[in-house]
Order: C-alpha cells, then structure tokens, then sequence
C-alpha cells in the first residue's frame, strides 16, 4: 500500500465492513473464542480477516513471506498496548497500536512496510467494541501505508485481563548506507523536536474522568514517518532520533545522554507546549518534560544543519510546528540539563516512579 488512491480504497473498506460486518451472532467475546474451533474461526474471519485482510494474511499461514529490496537491511520491533480508557480524544488503543510501531522503525531511519497484530482478549469484552477498536488498527494502518500480514487472537478469562491488549511487531527496510546511533552525536550538534509535548498522556488523563478539569487536549497520535523520511532527506548527516513516549522528552533525552556520554542542554522558553496542556499540568503538579508522546520526536543534527532540517520538518504537517530546542555539550556528560528564561538551571533527571499510568 503505498499511493493515496490505494489508501483509500481501504478506508473506504473499513467503512463498508463497519456497517455491514461479515454475520457473527455473538455479542460479546466468550471463552470459545480462543479455544481454536469453529468461534475462533468466525472471529478470525468476522473480524480480524475482514478489517484488514490482504494478500499475506488472507492466507492464514503460520507467518508471512517478505521480499526485502536489494541493498538494504530490516529493522524489526515490537511492542504491546495497553491503555485505560480504549477511547480517548484525538486516539484509541487501536491507533496507538499501529502508530506507536510505525513510530519505533521511524525513528529508526527506516521505512515501515509490514506489521503483525496479536490480540489478548477478555471474556464479556463486547463485540462492538472489539469492531471499533480492530477498525480502527485497520483505518491507521492504511493511513500509515502500511500492511498487517499475519496476527493471533487469545482469549483469557474474565477479570484476567484489562478488556483488550495488543501486541505489534513490524519489519522496516532501511538503507544500506544509512546511520544513525547515539554515538553518531556530538558537541555542538543542535535538539530539535517535531512539534508540541505532553498532548498524549494528559488526554489520556482527562478522558479517564477522574478530575474535575474541563479542558481541551487531543491526543498527538499519528505515524511519523513521513517527517523522519523528509528529515532524513534534507540531512543527510541527523545523528539520531527517538520518539519520547512513555517518560517524555526528559527521558528520552536522558537516554542520549547516558548513550552518547554527552551533556543536553534544553532551553525551557524554547519549549513547545500547548497553553492547555501546560495548564493542566500545572493543576496536577507535572512538569510537561515527563508527559508522554504518541507523535512527536526528538533528533538531533548538526548545527550547520539546523535551518534546512526545520525547513523540512515544517513543510509535512505532522511536524509542522518543529522547533529547536536545544544543544548537546560535553560539559557536563551524562546529564540534561534545562536552561530557564531567567539565567538560572535545573537538572532533568530520568523519570522516577509513574506519574502517569497506562497511557499506551
């Protein structure tokens, strides 16, 4: 799946499937839906099969065969979701399934190509809702112009589990020629991030309910690679790349400078945060630099480099609102360190305990 057109024949799939899906009579997810029998072929086909079946996984084989082009590697990933409530503004469980893979082999350098999905369901999980969140890993896999070729279903018994979890693995076809690592990083080589910070985690906060606060933040769940692609073309030399999920732009960029053996040096006035956001987090206590991602991502490139790689950023609109923020050092390695509009300094430790819970 690659061209537009293409893409969008299967929304408009997805669509017809969400109004008229293959018969099923159950309405809820039983136990006989993973014992492997003749309900686990008809959620296998009713489902799954019908959502986002194609070429590979209509076959129902035990793995799939990939052509991988001459001259290049693969990247493979995995990862699991789990997050309370499914449903939240601007995302799903579904969404984050398939943008937070396509999201790991992005920052990777690589080009997304296939993914599986497995799915660990609950005993009385309604079967609308599995419809809605299977439709939506079917709509952001197509989004994203990637392929699902094979996946597996278990079912576990009621109060075992937290309603769904899915599991993703995805395979990425990377340049031959192509590097990027933490020891590619240097002093003097500038941090740029691909847009605002902490919208994901504290939507997912909002939607569960539990504070009294009325404010309105979407989710920034989206595939990145279409950024990292025009990044990566524009400069050539980006040292490394990272999309900060769960911990925030602090731990990610902790993790680079403990990798690198590097000092950050972060400009607190120069970072980009949603006036909603940053009022939520100052009700509750959070600073936005802990707060998770689900489509933003940090890199870091030369400095000489800096005002075509924002160029390029800007020009895709998942990353329209790029900025640079900071700097790398070696003068104090290992550490990150956030300059404050004032003259003053705080250290930005990694992330202690969980502010957060259960944003992805």
């Amino acid at each position: 799946m690659s061209t537009q057109d293409e893409r969008d024949q299967v929304l408009a799939r997805i669509e017809q499937w969400k109004l008229r899906p293959p018969k099923l009579t159950d309405e809820v997810v039983t136990m006989a839906h993973g014992a492997g029998g003749k309900a686990s072929q008809s959620l296998t086909e009713a489902v799954f099969k019908a959502a986002y079946g194609g070429p590979q996984l209509d076959r129902l084989d035990d793995g799939a065969v990939l052509d991988v082009p001459p001259g290049s590697r693969i990247v493979f990933t995995t990862d699991a979701f789990v997050v309370t409530p499914r449903k939240f503004a601007g995302g799903s469980l579904g969404d984050l399934a398939i943008n937070g893979t396509v999201n790991d082999l992005a920052v990777m350098g690589a080009t997304p190509k296939w993914l599986t999905v497995s799915a660990v369901l609950e005993e009385g999980l309604p079967m609308d809702e599995l419809r809605d969140i299977v439709g939506d890993v079917a709509a952001a896999a197509a989004k994203a112009g990637v392929e699902i070729v094979a996946g597996d279903t278990k079912v576990v018994e009621r109060g075992a589990a937290d309603g769904c979890y899915l599991t993703t693995s995805g395979i990425g076809v990377l340049s031959s020629d192509r590097q990027l690592g933490a020891d590619q990083v240097q002093p003097g080589d500038v941090v740029l991030v691909s847009g605002t910070i902490g919208d994901h985690g504290m939507a997912v906060i909002l939607a569960r309910g539990d504070l009294a606060l009325d404010a309105n933040i979407e989710s920034d769940t989206a595939p990145l690679h279409e950024a990292t692609a025009a990044l990566l073309e524009a400069v050539p030399m980006t040292r490394w790349m990272r999309d900060p999920t769960r911990g925030g732009l602090a731990s990610a960029c902790n993790e680079l400078a403990a990798a690198a053996n590097v000092g950050v040096s972060l400009f607190e006035e120069s970072l980009p945060v949603n006036p909603p956001v940053n009022g939520a987090c100052e009700l509750l206590g959070l600073d936005p630099l802990y707060v998770a991602n689900e489509g933003k991502f940090v890199a870091v490139v030369p400095a000489d480099q800096v005002d075509a790689a924002l160029e390029a950023l800007r020009a895709v609109p998942v990353s329209a609102g790029a900025v640079a923020i900071g700097e790398i050092n070696d003068e104090h390695p290992g550490m990150v360190v956030a300059h404050t509009p004032f003259g003053g300094s705080r250290i930005v430790d990694m992330l202690v305990g969980a502010p957060l819970p259960r944003i992805c």
